[in-house]
């Protein structure tokens, strides 16, 4: 068995909805435009007024038996030894199999060159006042103006077109003993991260205190992102 399972734990009842972890997690991850590592879906159940509104954050699940990996047929799409499931660019063909093998939908293709807008952004908003996209990132020496250059430690800083690309928990942080930023970020403690074989660790924890659930538990991919209570 391997010596760390990472796993999260996202607590509806602490999750206040403002999209911190969306935030977060574009800007660390140097995630571009129309992509959403992590997102959240919004739910409104019921009639006027007896009416429910539910906010739940999603992500890569990390599956003990991911089908992305299952259908990759290069191994781009592969498990490492915690059990993240991680993407190689430079084994990926852009077959897009991962992508349609996914349940959760949180597989994303760059169909186009990542980040163009700043390379072809060429008038100020103020003219003489403020900078464009492209001179702000010529003058950086960045694909794009707020890049993280920390990404690029395990995987491309910016993703090249013709691949797909998707939340890693973090594997450059989690590298460095460090959580991942979703979890850094969330300003009320909503998410929990850890490892799943130390019985102490907070994940764990969490996970024996409260009855756990994941989404779409039918589909038998052993989920590695779990919900307690409710938002």
């Amino acid at each position: 068995m391997a010596s760390k399972r990472y796993g999260m734990v996202i607590d509806l009842h602490s999750c206040v909805g403002c999209a911190a972890c969306d935030i977060a997690c574009k800007s660390e991850n140097n995630v571009p435009d129309g992509f959403s590592w992590s997102n959240h879906m919004i739910e409104t159940v019921g009639r006027f007024p007896d009416v429910r509104y539910r906010y739940i954050p999603t992500l890569c699940n990390h599956c003990e038996d991911a089908p992305c990996v299952q259908n990759c047929p290069t191994t781009a799409m592969y498990k490492s030894e915690e059990g993240l499931t991680l993407h190689d660019a430079d084994k990926c063909i852009g077959c897009r199999a991962c992508q349609a093998a996914c349940p959760y939908g949180v597989i994303y293709f760059n169909e186009d060159r990542p980040h163009a807008r700043f390379q072809e952004d060429d008038e100020a908003a103020i003219p003489g006042g403020t900078a464009t996209g492209r001179e702000l990132s010529e003058l950086l020496g960045v694909p794009l103006p707020y890049y993280n250059p920390a990404r690029a430690e395990t995987y491309p800083g910016v993703r090249p077109r013709g691949v797909v690309e998707k939340c890693t928990f973090c594997d450059h942080r989690l590298a460095q003993g460090e959580l991942p930023w979703c979890v850094e970020s969330c300003p009320t403690g909503a998410r929990i991260f850890g490892d799943l074989n130390d019985p102490e660790s907070p994940v764990s924890r969490a996970l024996a205190e409260h009855a756990p659930r994941v989404l779409q538990e039918e589909q038998g991919t052993g989920p590695r992102v779990f919900y307690i209570r409710d938002y």
